[in-house]
């Protein structure tokens, strides 16, 4: 057979495009497989938590549960003296209630006890024949970590398509999961050409090369998280690497071989190829330097790769033209090369002068090239302090705090980590969760990410650019949502408002009590409230609530808060409500019908809430944008989101663009 020579070089773009339309790639199936053979593999499916975690209110230090209330005024040359009546360990069940003037020791990681509202460090106190004296007085909520304040039990906490590191591997080991479905690994064969190589290891004779590409290959398959399988040097011998090539495609899942594809006289590689299946032949040439002798093929219904020999090429041509094809094939998404990038701080974070600090960071790319820093402030303990985050800020011990806007360096956890191409910044609901399990089982490159922080946050994070959408549900005075606050925050130009759905926000207590129906019935009966963070819409609903109870009994706004019981204790989700709820750390709070459910709560409902998404005008253009929007207009999540979220509820306007 005469030897061809290139005659029609493609692009890169064109061979990839040739090759997905010949084969279209996808995951080759799921394993099930155990959480210490979870490395580098790519979940399957979203995992949703089975449990919150915590699993219930513990304490962050080691020192004494208190009533804040108690501690109020607490001096060093006045301290206030409680009686000390018990000791809790970490892992034990606590057996006593911590009464008015009492204290309860408590170590780091043990539950609290009921009646104690706050923790008081051991270092700001001294016990002196059982007394203890504390010298600094401690607000509601100080030094606990609430009930799913971390991870709420049904919120999806890793999507399908997710590199499995040893980040996602604590988090799955902390929700108490033991096997993770993965998408199963690809069998590649390695096949190295030519007369010239020699095995590593022996001695190397005169005009003879050891073979590299193999070795290279093998360890960037492992790193890729393929199955590499050696088939060995092969020589410049027809018959013999016929029989190779169509053994590998017997036992492999994809084939790649180096060596033999230039126009030499010893480079036949394309003519096995075309023995083997004459129209298979998919790539002849590439218009690349290094890798203008590369081959693609369709052969048996399998894709075969012919590298360029030597190594710089064979390397390069694998990581633009075979990589994907395996990442594809292993349900990845693409990972950025940078070990450390320069953002900016999305907002001013103030720190313990006298200590170096190493904080993680939420990367947001507002633009190419330009990042945001959003710090993650939950604390050590915190899962998602780390599952999170995509690197960290080291803080040396003389800043005294990092101002908004100020350019920092982030260190990368993983030279691999490539930053969102979808921000969802705003109010925390299960309806988002369900949005983006739709997305990323169309499109295995989505890279979602989700920062919960309220919905007035999330339009300011939206009119910096930071956002790509933000989710909210803000009333206004007037009765009407959202609208009006994009308005007072003269955003109408800068924004669309696309109408979400609808949801059931109520008040929730437990049902073997009084069911709660108004802020006045948690006045009269002096119960225990847990609020909702500044800034969220729910706490904005609270206080409309409040102010109409103020109006109707005319007594001052402030006053009302005041007769309320633990009105300034807050938490950030739906679920550590319901959590504070349910074991008793709060008679009452105000929630999403939905994890009233999940928690076998009452519920009492307020509003019928409109949840709508901000987007910026010059982002509604951007692919990932216009899928998360058509998503929203779909069958599938109206069915899903009715199945998964009881109290929630698309609507005729669902997905339209409201102005």
């Amino acid at each position: 057979m005469a030897r061809r020579i290139f005659h029609a070089l493609q692009t890169l773009e064109d061979a990839r495009g040739k090759i997905e339309l010949a084969c279209p790639i996808k995951p080759l199936g799921v394993d099930n497989v155990p959480l210490t053979e979870a490395l580098d593999r790519a979940l399957a499916k979203d995992i949703a938590a089975p449990v919150d975690v915590p699993a219930f209110d513990r304490s962050q230090m080691d020192g004494f549960a208190v009533r804040a209330a108690d501690t109020f005024g607490s001096e060093e040359n006045n301290p206030k003296r409680l009686k000390i009546i018990g000791r809790i360990e970490a892992g034990e069940k606590p057996q006593v209630t911590v009464l008015p003037q009492s204290a309860v020791e408590i170590a780091t990681g043990a539950p609290l006890p009921k009646g104690a509202d706050a923790v008081v460090i051991v270092e700001q106190t001294e016990e002196v024949d059982g007394i203890l004296h504390v010298f600094k007085a401690v607000p509601p909520g100080a030094n606990i970590m609430p009930a799913g304040s971390d991870i709420s039990s049904g919120e999806v906490v890793l999507r399908s398509g997710a590199k499995l590191s040893f980040r996602e591997i604590g988090v799955l080991a902390s929700l108490g999961i033991e096997k993770v479905p993965v998408y199963m690994r690809p069998r590649v064969a390695i096949i190295s050409t030519g007369n010239e190589l020699a095995p590593p290891g022996g001695s190397l004779e005169y005009g003879r090369v050891y073979d590299t590409n193999t070795y290279m290959l093998f360890a960037a398959l492992q790193e890729l998280g393929c199955a590499p399988v050696i088939v060995g040097v092969v020589g410049d011998k027809r018959d013999e690497l016929l029989r190779r090539v169509l053994d590998a495609l017997s036992s492999s899942d994809l084939v790649l071989t180096s060596g033999s594809t230039s126009a030499g006289f010893g480079d036949m590689i394309y003519q096995i190829f075309e023995e083997i299946d004459p129209r298979g032949l998919l790539v002849h040439g590439l218009a690349v330097k290094p890798g203008k002798p590369t081959l693609a093929a369709l052969l048996k219904g399998k894709l075969v790769f012919g590298l360029p020999g030597y190594p710089a090429s064979a390397i390069t041509i694998f990581n633009q033209l075979v990589k994907p094809v395996l990442r594809k094939m292993l349900g990845q998404r693409d990972t950025l090369p940078e070990a450390a990038i320069k953002a900016r701080m999305a907002f001013r974070v103030h720190l313990d002068k006298g200590r170096r600090e190493l904080f993680p960071i939420h990367l947001i790319e507002k633009s190419p090239g330009e990042y945001v820093a959003y710090p993650i402030l939950k604390g050590s303990g915190a899962v998602t302090s780390f599952s999170m985050a995509d690197g960290f800020i080291d803080a040396p011990e003389t800043l005294q705090f990092l101002d908004e806007g100020e350019v920092v360096t982030v260190q990368l956890f993983s030279d691999r980590i490539k930053p969102a191409n979808l921000v969802l910044i705003g109010s925390h609901c299960a309806g988002v969760d369900t949005l983006l399990s739709i997305l990323g089982e169309e499109d295995v490159s989505l890279r979602a990410k989700v920062v919960n922080v309220g919905s007035m946050m999330g339009l300011e994070s939206v009119s910096k650019g930071e956002a790509d959408v933000a989710g909210i549900h803000l009333l206004d005075e007037s009765g009407e949502y959202n609208l009006p606050f994009i308005e007072k925050m003269k955003l109408k130009n800068k924004v669309h408002l696309i109408r979400g759905y609808d949801r059931e926000q109520g008040f929730v207590s437990r049902r073997d009590e009084p069911q709660v129906n108004s802020v006045e019935d948690i006045v009269d009966r002096k119960l225990t409230f847990i609020n909702r963070n500044p800034g969220s819409g729910t706490r904005i609903l609270i206080d409309t609530l409040i102010k109409r109870y103020s109006k109707k009994s005319q007594t001052d706004f402030e006053s009302i808060k005041a007769r309320i019981t633990n009105y300034n204790v807050e938490t950030k989700t739906h679920s550590a409500i319901a959590s504070a709820v349910k074991y008793g750390r709060a008679d009452a709070g105000v929630a999403t019908r939905t994890y009233a459910e999940r928690y076998g709560l009452a519920f009492s409902l307020i509003t019928n809430e409109k949840y709508d998404f901000a987007v910026p005008k010059d982002r509604m253009e951007k692919p990932t944008v216009q899928r998360f929007v058509s998503a929203l207009k779909s069958k599938e999540f109206k069915e899903r989101l009715e199945r998964e979220a009881p109290g929630f509820s698309v609507t005729e306007e669902t997905g339209k663009i409201l102005f």
